[in-house]
């Protein structure tokens, strides 16, 4: 399938579900992953973050990972214990909070000359109606994205490189053309599970564009 109608789906339909796992030998990318709170467990966004309007009282988590599909991702090291993390943010009427974790990864998912801040939560206090990928933009600031808005960087990390893949064994690395980080094919994209993961923060930029022109409108 081509990139630009798996991407168009994605945009429109604003989910991904089946995310299967790769084969063994699939090629493995660096990106950011999204995952939803679930009690004191982490689960898989199937839902991009621009999309997902999580209600007041729940968590969002965004890992820097290492993988070659969604069953591998990295899952944010931090439970998602929303009164943790929220307890010194009080409710307000038209507002709600979304306690937000931010892992940036280990030093062997970083790279080449970055190494990792240190994992962060935040309260984000946001409207009502406001998306995943808006209360992530609230607290964890500059975002950074590709021509094809896919999600490069949270809070600036990392410098550069966009979906970056892991070329060998050895962990020789390239950055990916937007092209090769979305692409399904046999020449070295990534598989259909870990394009399911990079979807779904696809739809963040996108979306985020949409409400904020919607808002000015």
């Amino acid at each position: 399938m081509r990139r630009a109608t798996l991407a168009g789906a994605a945009l429109l339909a604003g989910t991904v579900t089946g995310l299967a796992a790769g084969p063994a030998q699939a090629q493995e990318y660096r990106y950011w992953s999204f995952w939803e709170g679930n009690g004191s467990s982490w689960t898989y966004a199937t839902e991009g973050p621009g999309t997902q309007r999580p209600a007041d009282g729940t968590v969002a988590g965004f890992r820097f990972t290492v993988s070659a599909d969604s069953a591998a991702a990295g899952k944010p090291r931090t439970a998602p214990g929303f009164d943790a993390i929220c307890h010194d943010t009080p409710a307000k009427d038209g507002r709600k909070r979304i306690g937000v974790v931010v892992d940036f990864g280990t030093a062997a998912d970083a790279p080449g000359g970055e190494r990792p801040p240190a994992s962060r939560t935040k309260c984000a206090q946001v409207p009502e109606d406001a998306s995943a990928g808006e209360a992530l933009a609230a607290v964890a600031r500059p975002l950074r994205y590709d021509a094809s808005a896919l999600l490069c960087a949270v809070a600036g990390y990392p410098k550069a490189g966009c979906a970056e893949r892991v070329n060998d064994s050895k962990g020789a690395r390239s950055a990916a053309s937007p092209g090769a980080a979305a692409d399904g094919g046999d020449d070295g994209g990534p598989s259909a599970g870990l394009f399911g993961g990079i979807a779904v923060l696809l739809v963040l930029g996108a979306a985020a564009g949409w409400q904020l022109r919607r808002r000015r409108g």
